[in-house]
């Protein structure tokens, strides 16, 4: 039997030329109704001299592809002008479609990556953002990662000013904000945005001369800063962008902090709080169970770690006897080794991954969509056929992949299911960047888990606890909304932001 450092040391390494999947069990329909989705991933660069920024900023956003799959979008300034591009489709799809690299090459670029949504998919909300001046030249872009509570207030208020919004997203509320307040210099627009928006928010941007980041005040929102040289800086989402492009991990931006460059000193990045008595960690808790790679590290934390020692912890709360360990792959991977390492029950890798697969086929009918997750895994019979086997996945929302994924396992002749989660139940709709389903849809929030161990007809189901999950991760200083119902910010009205 292989060790269980080479299991991990295999797992880890294929993302670094492979896409992450989180969730494979889930057909595309269903990352989209039965699963949260992170709201997409931000990268940006900026040097004092020209870099190939057509290829690097392509290599940080794959890296950030998990984060979001709809559309990618990258601005690139390039002799104090503003080139931007984006489009539906996977990041290396939508480069294949530039023409001419030369284009984007220069001595900064912003990039974002967009999440699949069941909502308003048109150009207009895919980022980066820009605004332009009277002479149709582009002097702001923004990428932004997050949510606003108050879009809708602060929107109403900039139409009444004359201001025309172009989007139905609450990105642009913060670029017309920044643009509104511009005669402050870039700091004091910054600042001025800061104290008027509330909710979560992790920024890149830059203007025809200047490059700036900035993270709101409880850092719900990651935001990671590395460096390639002494006067050239990295911004992105997670520290595996910074590695993708051969950058060195500084530090996290902090909550409420603006980093920037400043046209008089070239090279040097400036660091300014917003509001320091504003300022805590409040760093979304989910970040760590599911959205971030694996190999990624946030505010020093590494992610792969937290999701081995949450196998661990859940071997702890709730032991059973089993013949083996499997992780849904890939998020449940790493809980499933760490339980193994626990319990001393062997950790087989028993659901096989097609790794030619890309994004799930167009396909008519539900019976047709379940088999293309055939496609992507296929478990090996012979290896649980009359086994008792413990089931490791990251979360359970509306609960429909994981009854499909039990259903799998007794087709396959399995003795005993023993389920386990290593998220608390997720009870509460996320307002702060990530797409949840409503209350009403999950499952955790209208069924005990007694109820629902019998709804998706397995011997035992746990999930990992709160104070568990705390724990682990060594402080109780992050957001915990979806398992709790209480948020670092007011949640604000349950409306849409353009009616």
């Amino acid at each position: 039997m292989k060790s269980l450092d080479i299991h991990k040391s295999e797992y880890l390494k294929q993302f670094e030329t492979q896409t992450y999947g989180r969730n494979l069990f889930r057909t595309q329909e269903e990352e989209r109704l039965d699963a949260p989705n992170e709201e997409c991933g931000i990268f940006g660069m900026y040097s004092d001299n020209d870099l190939d920024t057509f290829s690097l900023s392509q290599f940080g956003l794959f890296a950030l592809q998990h984060r979001g799959q709809e559309a990618c979008g990258i601005s690139v300034l390039k002799d104090g002008k503003i080139t931007n591009m984006k489009d539906e489709g996977l990041v290396l799809d939508v480069y294949k479609e530039i023409q001419d690299p030369e284009t984007f090459m220069g001595n900064s670029a912003i990039g974002h990556t967009r999440y699949t949504t069941a909502g308003d998919k048109k150009k207009y909300n895919f980022q980066p953002f820009f605004a332009k001046n009277e002479y149709d030249q582009i002097i702001l872009s923004i990428a932004h990662n997050g949510n606003l509570t108050n879009a809708r207030e602060l929107k109403t208020e900039l139409e009444a000013e004359g201001v025309v919004f172009r989007a139905t997203s609450d990105s642009e509320v913060i670029l017309r904000l920044i643009q509104k307040n511009l005669d402050l210099g870039l700091r004091g627009a910054i600042k001025a945005t800061m104290e008027k928006i509330e909710g979560a928010y992790s920024v890149v941007g830059m203007t025809r001369n200047k490059f700036f980041a900035f993270r709101d005040f409880n850092g719900i929102r990651p935001l990671v800063l590395g460096a390639t040289s002494e006067n050239s800086y990295v911004v992105a989402s997670e520290s595996v962008a910074l590695d993708a492009v051969g950058a060195q991990y500084v530090r996290d931006i902090l909550p409420g902090e603006i980093v920037y460059t400043n046209e008089n000193e070239p090279g040097k990045l400036n660091s300014y709080m917003a509001d320091e008595a504003r300022g805590k960690q409040r760093i979304c808790s989910f970040e760590y169970i599911y959205f971030a790679r694996p190999d990624s590290s946030l505010e020093n934390i590494n992610v792969y770690e937290i999701r081995e020692k949450s196998g661990e912890k859940i071997w702890e709360q709730a032991p059973v006897e089993a013949d083996l360990v499997i992780g849904v792959p890939d998020s449940g991977v790493p809980a499933a080794i760490g339980f193994s390492k626990a319990s001393g029950i062997p950790f087989r890798p028993v659901l096989i991954k097609n790794r030619y697969i890309g994004r799930s086929f167009i396909v008519p009918t539900q019976e047709m969509r379940e088999r293309v997750v055939n496609l992507k895994l296929n478990p090996i019979i012979s290896e649980i056929k009359g086994k008792r086997v413990v089931i490791i996945d990251d979360s359970i929302v509306r609960g429909t992949t994981s009854k499909r994924l039990v259903k799998i396992l007794k087709e396959a002749g399995v003795k005993e299911i023993h389920f386990r989660s290593v998220s608390p139940p997720i009870i509460a709709p996320c307002y702060l960047g990530i797409d949840t389903p409503s209350k009403d849809d999950l499952i955790s929030a209208n069924m005990s888990t007694e109820q629902l161990r019998d709804y998706l007809g397995v011997d035992s189901l746990e999930f990992l606890s709160t104070d568990n999950l705390k724990e682990i991760l060594g402080s109780s200083n992050h957001c915990f909304g979806c398992f709790t119902e209480e948020y670092p910010v007011a949640k604000g009205e349950e409306i849409e932001l353009f009616s």
